[in-house]
């Protein structure tokens, strides 16, 4: 058994003291030996002790990045012709987020969206809606123009089987209409649109309501709005409460178009749909466009999406035109070119 006395490692975790004697003298050295002790902080502090978590990015599906789009656009101002807001689904996220609730939140998204397709043009296969006595339509009541009014009474003609409604309009008169002129007054829901579908819409420029035909569905592409074509080719972006669905429109809706340009200019933008052709034009470029056979000398103010606004230089006019609108100068050398090599 030694002389020298020496320490242990004592049961509570703290180094012990270990003591030798040299060549017999009573002087004392003392060796200490280190030792870690590792202790488990409270989550508390462990929380205190962790760097702020930066801000997460969106994801590319949730982004408008302008590389989604082949143009570019410039907001104009007021949100209030659009039924969605970006903006507000990013705060909504954020605070799903914050609830703990984000990835089971954010699958749930991805799937419903998986299931929605922008690029639809067939009509869905739903239940048709009822027509009934007494109940509140759109109606149309002159060339263009459409009115508010009330079914009174339902006719089926004994010769052919075509229905009739006769509508009393809430301004003056009564007229007997068929169900391709005659429109819901409630607001169509989402899965109820396509492109292609014969609507009637009331736009922010004029109070009147104007048949025209839907040609994009909301997309990152044109900021979640709706693109309508009225009837007198003037193009639209609007949301989803401007628009009010025909309710018995032709099995092609096309066929409720009068014949001329933009009929064909209709026929030809559903048929390379959802490619149809589109000019590229910036703010400051000058193009030709077509008035009355006449092509005039505009300027480019603004690029929104599939459409631009334009200002003709002779009198300062403004007009919203579309990108592949066959009053384009440019558009109709191209369809010229495309003709000779078909005939070819």
């Amino acid at each position: 058994m030694s002389d020298s006395p020496s320490g242990s490692i004592s049961s509570n975790g703290s180094p012990s003291i270990r003591t030798e004697l040299k060549n017999g003298s009573d002087s004392l050295c003392e060796i200490k030996e280190a030792v870690v002790v590792l202790t488990r902080l409270p989550d508390y502090k462990v929380s205190a002790l962790r760097p702020p978590t930066p801000p997460q990015f969106d994801s590319e599906d949730e982004s408008l990045s302008s590389t989604d789009s082949e143009m570019q656009w410039k907001p104009d101002g007021d949100s209030s012709d659009s039924d969605f807001s970006v903006s507000n689904n990013r705060r909504e996220k954020g605070k799903l987020r914050r609830a703990g609730r984000s990835e089971p939140t954010r699958a749930a998204a991805v799937a419903n969206r998986s299931t929605y397709d922008d690029t639809r043009s067939t009509r869905p296969d739903l239940p048709e809606q009822e027509l009934h006595v007494d109940m509140n339509v759109l109606a149309k009541k002159k060339t263009h123009r459409w009115q508010r009014g009330k079914i009174l009474e339902i006719i089926t003609r004994e010769e052919d089987g075509r229905v009739k409604y006769k509508v009393d309009f809430q301004e003056s008169g009564r007229s007997l209409v068929s169900g391709h002129h005659i429109a819901f007054v409630s607001t169509p829901t989402l899965e109820q649109l396509y492109v292609g579908a014969r609507v009637v819409v009331t736009c922010q420029d004029s109070a009147m309501l104007q048949p025209g035909i839907l040609a994009e569905l909301p997309s990152r592409k044109n900021r979640l709005r709706f693109l309508v074509f009225l009837d007198d080719h003037k193009p639209h972006y609007l949301g989803l409460p401007a628009l009010h669905l025909v309710c018995r429109p032709f099995e092609d809706s096309l066929e409720d178009l009068p014949d001329g340009l933009h009929k064909t200019f209709m026929k030809k933008y559903m048929r390379d749909w959802p490619y149809p052709h589109l000019t590229h034009y910036s703010p400051g470029d000058d193009l030709n466009v077509d008035v009355n056979g006449v092509q005039q000398k505009c300027d480019v103010e603004v690029v929104d999406c599939s459409l631009m606004e334009v200002v003709f230089q002779e009198n300062q006019h403004k007009e919203w035109i579309h990108r592949g609108s066959m009053r384009l100068e440019h558009m109709q050398r191209y369809l010229n070119v495309t003709k000779a090599e078909e005939q070819d």
